[in-house]
């Protein structure tokens, strides 16, 4: 297990952005943004679109459609918290179209080779359409809001039989252990994203520098491109900062200027980030090092405590 962070407890500083990212697409490729405001949703836009599987009658992404991670999105206008504009999607042919041209869905079916429409973000009203297709999916939510029973969760999931599709979903090989989904929002057991969004589960997503380079210390022989991670922030940290830091910021608060994240939880990884992508292939390697050496998970996520601004180069502090 790769060793957490090393850096002088008396700073509270812990690094500054280095990067900030867009995704208007759940699972393709995302904008690179200098400045942005973050509100309740996140950054504005983020994941604002995603492709909904006409068979199984769920939200999907590229655990199960991999080639989406070879296409990129861009917004026409800016988006903001109640508005999602329309997108340009450019395809791996080099081809772009519009998410408003109305053969975009049936394009799309014959790429991911399954029928799939195209939504933007719905109401959270609207639970049919984030409720995974998973039967027995409404009873395990409910299993998973009492305490007792989430210690045995992966009992349960045993003796049920759906720790097969979790390790499929997960891309976990045989005799490596699952992540311990009683961690997790219970909510995220019936619903495929916390209904109103079409976030894996917290509205934003933080990944450090040396988070990075743990890794590629453990396994120099592959690509540790942030865009396998897909974060919304890349916190550069400080000279002295080692290790997988963020996995002790759970429960703690980042302050980028008046802008506050609530730090959730570690980032559980899964087969996403091993597919290609632009110039970078397919490589298994990378979530078997991170299931191997930290924890199964990379990068942490987080909540908004206070809306804000944020720019490249802002510092931040952990408080």
């Amino acid at each position: 297990m790769l060793r957490q962070a090393r850096y002088t407890a008396r700073m509270s500083t812990v690094g500054r952005i280095r990067e900030i990212w867009r995704y208007p697409v759940k699972s393709m490729g995302g904008e690179k943004l200098d400045r942005c405001s973050i509100g309740s949703l996140g950054i504005p836009g983020d994941r604002g679109w995603a492709l909904r599987d006409d068979t199984l009658g769920e939200i999907r992404g590229a655990r199960r459609m991999p080639v989406l991670m070879k296409c990129s999105a861009r917004y026409r206008k800016p988006p903001t918290e109640s508005e999602i504009p329309h997108v340009d999607i450019t395809l791996p042919d080099g081809s772009t179209l519009g998410s408003d041209d109305p053969q975009v869905s049936a394009v799309l079916s014959r790429l991911v080779d399954r029928p799939v429409t195209l939504w933007p973000r719905q109401p959270a009203s609207n639970k049919a359409h984030y409720r995974r297709a998973q039967p027995g999916a409404a009873l395990m939510a409910r299993l998973g809001r009492t305490a007792a029973i989430r210690r045995f969760f992966l009992t349960i999931l045993r003796v049920t039989g759906m720790d097969a599709d979790i390790r499929e979903e997960m891309s976990r090989e045989p005799g490596e252990s699952l992540p311990d989904l009683a961690v997790h929002p219970a909510e995220l057991l019936e619903f495929v994203s916390p209904p109103g969004t079409y976030f894996d589960a917290f509205p934003i997503h933080v990944l450090t520098t040396a988070a990075l380079e743990a890794m590629a210390t453990a396994n120099s022989a592959a690509i540790w491109d942030v865009r396998r991670f897909r974060p919304n922030l890349l916190v550069e940290t400080p000279a002295g900062a080692s290790g997988i830091v963020e996995n002790g910021w759970s429960n703690r608060t980042l302050a980028v200027g008046r802008m506050h994240l609530s730090c959730q939880m570690p980032t559980v990884r899964c087969g996403m980030t091993t597919h290609a992508q632009g110039e970078l292939p397919k490589d298994p390697s990378v979530l078997r090092t991170i299931v191997r050496d930290a924890g199964q998970s990379l990068g942490i996520y987080a909540g908004i405590a206070t809306a804000g601004d944020v720019a490249a180069g802002d510092e931040v502090e952990l408080l």
